[in-house]
C-alpha cells in the first residue's frame, strides 16, 4: 500500500472571517496538492478562529452546513481530503455548540464529525458542550483516521482506546498555546510510540486575543520521530504516513500485546 502524503497546515487564518480562512484553506489545498498530498489537515477552530470570544454562537454552522459545503468544493477541485476544527452548531439540540472537527474526502463527501471530548479552560467550557464519542474514525487510502482534538490527546487512555480501535493516523486539528509547547514537542511523538501510530498534531501559530499560539506542528511516527516538524510561523510541512513502516513497526512493538487489563480497573 503506497504511503499517504499527508500536508500540515499551520496558520491562524483571519479570527471572525469565515471568507478569509475559506481562501487561506483553498490556497493551501492547492500547494499541498502539488506535493502529492491526499490528506490536508487544519488546526482546531481554523473555519472561524480560536479566540472569537460572543462570536462563537453566531459563527457557529451545522456540520452539513455552507462552510462544510464550500469545503466539499475546494476539496474536489484539488483532489485531496480536507480535516478542519470548527465550531458546530447541533441542530437536534436548539442552543447547543460543540467544538468540532470534520474530514471531508476528494470526492466530496463527509467521512467523518468529531466533537471534542475534554474541554480545556474557561473560554472553552463557557461556549461549549463536551461530546461523548471517544472514537471516531474514517477510511482514507486504506489508511485507518482517527480524530481527536488538542487537549484530548493528552488523555493517555484517549489516545489508548484509538489504539485498541485500530487507528493508524490520529487526526489532532490543534490550538496549543504558550507555556505548554512541550506537548508537541515530546508528548504527541510519545503518544505515537506507546500506542504504535502516526499523530498529526496540527497547531494555530502567533498571538489571538489573549493566547499566544505556539506552532510546533508535528506528525510523529511510530517510532517516536517527528516525520515532518514546522517552526514557529505559518507553515505547510508534508510528511508521508506508511503502512508498510507501521505495520512493521506494530510486529516489533509488543505494548499493545503484552497489556494486561485486568489490572487496570482502579483506572476508571
Amino acid at each position: 500500500m503506497p504511503p499517504l502524503r499527508t500536508a500540515l497546515l499551520q496558520s491562524s487564518g483571519q479570527p471572525g472571517d469565515v471568507a478569509a480562512n475559506l481562501a487561506v484553506l483553498d490556497a493551501a489545498a492547492a500547494r499541498a496538492a502539488a506535493t502529492g498530498a491526499r490528506l490536508l489537515i487544519a488546526p482546531e477552530l481554523f473555519l472561524t478562529g480560536y479566540a472569537i470570544g460572543e462570536d462563537v454562537p453566531r459563527l457557529a454552522e451545522p456540520a452539513d452546513g455552507p462552510s462544510a459545503q464550500a469545503i466539499a468544493a475546494l476539496a474536489v477541485r484539488h483532489g485531496l481530503a480536507i480535516a478542519y476544527g470548527y465550531p458546530e452548531r447541533d441542530t437536534e439540540r436548539h442552543g447547543v455548540l460543540y467544538n468540532s472537527a470534520q474530514v471531508i474526502g476528494a470526492d466530496g463527501s463527509r467521512l467523518a464529525n468529531y466533537r471534542k471530548t475534554h474541554l480545556f479552560g474557561c473560554f472553552e467550557q463557557k461556549w461549549f458542550t463536551p461530546g461523548e464519542d471517544t472514537v471516531t474514525q474514517a477510511e482514507l487510502d486504506g489508511v485507518r483516521l482517527g480524530i481527536m482534538i488538542c487537549y484530548d490527546v493528552e488523555f493517555p487512555e484517549n489516545v489508548r482506546s484509538h489504539a485498541l480501535a485500530g487507528t493508524d493516523l490520529l487526526v489532532v486539528p490543534t490550538a496549543q498555546m504558550h507555556p505548554f509547547q512541550f506537548v508537541a514537542e515530546s508528548v504527541v511523538p510519545v503518544r505515537a510510540f506507546e500506542n504504535q501510530m502516526y499523530v498529526a498534531y496540527v497547531n494555530r501559530t502567533g498571538p489571538e486575543g489573549e493566547f499566544e499560539f505556539v506552532g510546533l506542528s508535528t506528525l510523529a511516527g511510530p517510532d517516536g520521530t517527528a516525520r515532518a516538524r514546522a517552526g514557529r510561523g505559518e507553515d505547510l510541512v508534508v510528511g508521508d504516513v506508511d503502512p508498510d513502516f507501521l505495520a512493521a513497526s506494530r510486529e516489533n512493538n509488543p505494548y499493545l500485546r503484552d497489556r494486561r487489563p485486568g489490572l487496570y480497573g482502579s483506572l476508571v
